[in-house]
């Protein structure tokens, strides 16, 4: 089997930057966070094929594209403060930390917290993540996290049936939302922008994500 490195460089050169992804810090991060730490040894041949993969809890880690699309979609430069809900594996939060200057990220499942948390430590041990960068919180994110707010970037990795209120008054002036919203079966990926005080909203792309489970998403 190839080495992961070059597992890696095959996924970020034919399904991001073959399939119209063009931020170079997104490719670069993407390149440098070792996806297969990220999900369990009997899928780690699978780590970097173009597919979410099952992680525990009913939950999955995204397929590459779709968590560079929503990165990207972010528009990050370095110096934003970002919340991502539904920490996941963490994954995302791994390669939202590459790219903005803090991340909170927050996950509603104690199984989750702990084997991401323990992830995340050793990635930093490793000296390939700055842990400084990047909190992690137990709870209901479809309430956001009003103690860090506002936030320049909302990244959301599960779909909701619409915006949570929360999410939006927690978006900074010129922030951008980035949100899978529809039903059980299919989503369209929003990118909701603040500008001037409004909120605008554009389709970037549709989708099928997990849903998201809280108070102002569905039902446990």
């Amino acid at each position: 089997m190839k080495a992961y490195n070059q597992q890696r460089a095959e996924m970020v050169s034919r399904q991001l930057r073959g399939r119209g992804i063009r931020d170079q810090r997104v490719l670069q991060a993407m390149l440098e966070v070792p996806r297969h730490e990220f999900v369990a040894p009997e899928f780690r041949h699978q780590a970097y094929d173009d597919r979410p993969l099952p992680i525990g809890a009913g939950q999955t880690i995204s397929q590459p594209y779709m968590v560079a699309i929503m990165t990207e979609s972010l528009g990050l430069r370095g110096h934003e403060k970002v919340l991502e809900i539904g920490t996941g594996s963490g994954y995302q939060a791994a390669v939202l930390a590459r790219l903005a200057a803090r991340v909170y990220t927050i996950e509603r499942e104690r199984e989750l917290v702990d084997t991401a948390r323990g992830i995340l430590g050793r990635l930093a041990e490793a000296g390939l993540l700055e842990l400084s960068r990047l909190e992690l919180i137990e709870g209901d994110g479809t309430e956001g996290y009003a103690a860090a707010a506002p936030y320049d970037g909302i990244l959301v990795a599960a779909a909701a049936p619409s915006v949570p209120r929360a999410l939006e008054e927690q978006l900074a002036e010129g922030g951008r939302l980035v949100i899978p919203v529809g039903n059980l079966d299919y989503q369209q990926l929003r990118l909701i922008r603040r500008v001037s005080g409004q909120l605008a909203a554009s389709v970037v792309n549709e989708c099928r994500f997990v849903p998201l489970v809280g108070r102002h998403g569905w039902p446990a």
